[in-house]
C-alpha cells in the first residue's frame, strides 16, 4: 500500500478531513483544498517489515498518517495534527467511531506552550527571509572573486578593478604572491610574458599565485576579501534557488501589497500564537478562527512587519505566564496513550 488509491481502495481510513484555511475560515478564491486523513494498517503489512507511517501526494496537499504516527505526533502536541481532534463538522469526510476514543483530554498540555510558539516563529524567520529576499534583491549576473580584491592606494584602497583600469593595466599580466604573516594580503607583480598566472582563473574561488624572481618589485599591495567573496556566493545561491522555486502568484501579491515580507506566513504567525493562547486559557483548540479579521488582514498586508513583530513577542511573553498557572497537564501519560493505541488497533483487527 504505497498509494493514496490503494489507501482509499483498502478501506482502512478511519478519518478523513478537510484542514488548513478552509477549516480555519481563511480561505480565499485562491486557496488549496488540503487533506489530512488517518488510517490503520492491515495486520500483516503493521507486522510486517513493510510498515508505512504516512502516504502523500507530492505537493503534500493530501496526507495520510498512519495510527502510530498519529498518535506520536499528537503526543508531542503537534499544532497540525492536534487541530483534527477539534476540526469542524462541515469539513469532516470520513469519521469512524473508533476515531472518537482518541479523546483531547488524553493529548493536551502545556507542551503546546512550544510547540505552537516555535511553530509560529519558524513562520517569522521564514516571513523575515522573504523581507530580506525582496528589499536586497542580487542581479543574476555573479560576481567573481575579482570583486572582493582590493589594492592599497596611499592611504587608501581602491577595488583592483578600478586599479587595473586607471593604470591601464591588464589582470592577465599580474603574478601574485604571498606576503608571510598577512592573511589574505599579496605582493602584486606586473609584466608582459613573464609567465604570471594572472589575478584568478576564470570560475575561480580564490586568486592564483605565480612564480616572480626574487629581483622583482611589486607594484602595489593587494588584499582579497576571500571570506566576503564565500558569503556573497552562499547569499547569491540561496537568493536564486528561491527565485527558481518561489510561487510566483504569491510573491507577486507580497510585492503588490508594499509590505514587502511574506503575508500568509505571518498571518500564521499569529493563528498560531493565538491558539495557544485559548489553549491555556480555555482548555480548548479552535479551529475555526473567531479572529478572522484580523488575520486576513495581515494576509492582504494592511499591518507593518515591525509592528506585527513587536505585537508577537508580546504575544510570546504572555504565553510564558498563561502556561505557568494553566491546568493543562505536563505532558501526555505515555501509559495511557499506549493503552489507547493499542486498544483502537486490536479492534479494528478484530472486525
Amino acid at each position: 500500500m504505497k498509494t493514496i488509491a490503494d489507501l482509499k481502495a483498502s478501506g482502512c481510513i478511519i478519518f478523513e478531513c478537510i484542514s488548513g484555511s478552509k477549516a480555519y475560515g481563511l480561505d480565499t478564491a485562491t486557496s488549496d483544498t488540503d487533506i489530512r486523513g488517518v488510517f490503520i494498517l492491515p495486520k500483516e503489512l503493521f507486522y510486517s517489515m513493510d510498515y508505512v507511517e504516512q502516504i502523500n501526494d507530492a505537493t503534500n496537499d493530501v496526507v495520510y498518517y498512519e495510527l502510530r504516527k498519529f498518535i506520536t505526533l499528537l503526543s508531542k502536541n503537534n499544532p497540525n495534527i492536534l487541530e483534527l481532534l477539534n476540526i469542524p463538522e462541515d469539513c469532516i469526510l470520513i469519521k469512524d467511531p473508533l476515531f472518537d476514543r482518541i479523546k483531547m483530554d488524553y493529548f493536551l498540555s502545556k507542551l503546546c506552550k512550544n510547540s505552537f510558539a516555535n511553530y509560529a516563529y519558524t513562520q517569522i524567520k521564514k516571513a523575515r527571509g522573504l523581507h530580506k529576499k525582496i528589499v536586497n534583491p542580487m542581479t543574476k549576473e555573479r560576481k567573481t572573486v575579482l570583486d572582493f580584491c582590493y589594492v592599497r592606494n596611499a592611504k587608501a584602497s581602491i577595488p583592483l578593478n578600478e586599479y587595473l583600469e586607471e593604470n591601464k593595466l591588464l589582470e592577465t599580466h599580474c603574478g601574485l604572491v604571498n606576503i608571510p604573516h598577512m592573511k589574505d594580503c599579496y605582493n602584486l607583480f606586473y609584466g608582459a610574458n613573464k609567465g604570471y598566472q594572472g589575478v584568478a582563473r576564470a570560475n575561480a574561488n580564490e586568486v592564483c599565485l605565480s612564480s616572480v624572481e626574487k629581483e622583482e618589485t611589486p607594484i602595489a599591495l593587494l588584499y582579497c576579501n576571500i571570506d566576503g567573496y564565500a558569503a556573497y556566493c552562499k547569499k547569491y545561491k540561496e537568493y536564486w534557488d528561491w527565485v527558481a522555486k518561489r510561487n510566483e502568484a504569491r510573491y507577486e501579491n507580497n510585492v503588490a501589497h508594499g509590505k514587502n515580507y511574506d503575508t500568509k506566513n505571518m498571518m500564521h504567525t499569529f493563528r498560531l500564537l493565538h491558539m495557544a493562547k485559548e489553549i491555556a486559557q480555555d482548555g480548548m483548540i479552535n479551529v475555526r478562527r473567531s479572529d478572522r479579521e484580523f488575520l486576513l488582514g495581515i494576509k492582504k498586508g494592511v499591518f507593518e512587519y515591525d509592528d506585527l513583530v513587536a505585537k508577537a513577542e508580546v504575544l510570546k511573553e504572555e504565553l510564558d505566564v498563561l502556561y505557568e498557572t494553566s491546568e493543562l497537564i505536563e505532558k501526555p501519560h505515555k501509559a495511557q496513550v499506549n493503552e489507547l493505541l493499542i486498544m483502537i488497533r486490536d479492534e479494528f483487527y478484530e472486525r
